[in-house]
């Protein structure tokens, strides 16, 4: 299983557009897609509506990139994770840590 990273450099921030499954084998790939991001801006937006699951490797990627932006003054948003991987956020406490909006625009426009 593979999973698509796509990003598009905005004004104030990044949006990084993941598509597939994170997983333990694919986790590493959108970790380092995060943290080439953040050296270059400290705001970045992750899209999540095409993410069919996320693992805790996945969790431990986004977590890791949210400390590093808020250290660098920044911070990292989720925009629209699917029903699925909202539950895992949901249960791994991850939606009390991240701000999470329904979709990009609203994301993008936060900052």
């Amino acid at each position: 299983m593979s999973i698509t990273i796509s990003v598009r450099e905005l004004h104030r921030v990044d949006l990084v557009e993941v598509e597939g499954r994170v997983d333990s084998s694919t986790a590493g790939q959108l970790g380092e897609v995060l943290n080439q991001r953040l050296e270059r801006a400290p705001n970045l937006v992750v899209d999540l509506s095409k993410v069919e699951y996320i693992s805790s490797a996945g969790l431990r990627e986004l977590v890791a990139a949210l400390k590093r932006a808020r250290t660098a003054g920044g911070d990292v948003r989720l925009s629209a994770p699917s029903e699925r991987v909202s539950e895992v956020l949901q249960l791994a406490g991850m939606d009390a840590v991240f701000q999470i909006f329904d979709d990009p625009i609203n994301a993008v426009g936060s900052f």
